[in-house]
């Protein structure tokens, strides 16, 4: 397992543990309103508004994150076909 893995691994369980603090002290009710979108205003938990735009913004940066499919460089694979080619 690499450093980088470990350090984010660590990161994303931190911002869950403040996701679950704000949830168990933040139990009233909140109004969410988006004029343009919404026309009703909607009433729910605060620990479940938490958790909704937590949830959003994890599937905003795993989208913006996902690769194309392509890998940048040259990969071993790669190398070993142009070996071959020139034999």
């Amino acid at each position: 397992m690499n450093a980088k893995l470990l350090l984010k691994t660590l990161f994303f369980i931190l911002i869950l543990l403040l996701l679950v603090l704000m949830g168990m002290h933040n139990r009233g009710t909140v109004d969410f309103t988006l004029p343009p979108v919404l026309q009703q205003v909607i009433k729910q938990p605060a620990a479940l508004m938490y958790f909704a735009f937590f949830a959003v913004g994890v599937l905003t940066g795993t989208v913006m994150t996902a690769g194309t499919g392509k890998k940048g460089g040259s990969s071993k694979s790669t190398k070993a076909a142009v070996k071959t080619e020139r034999k």
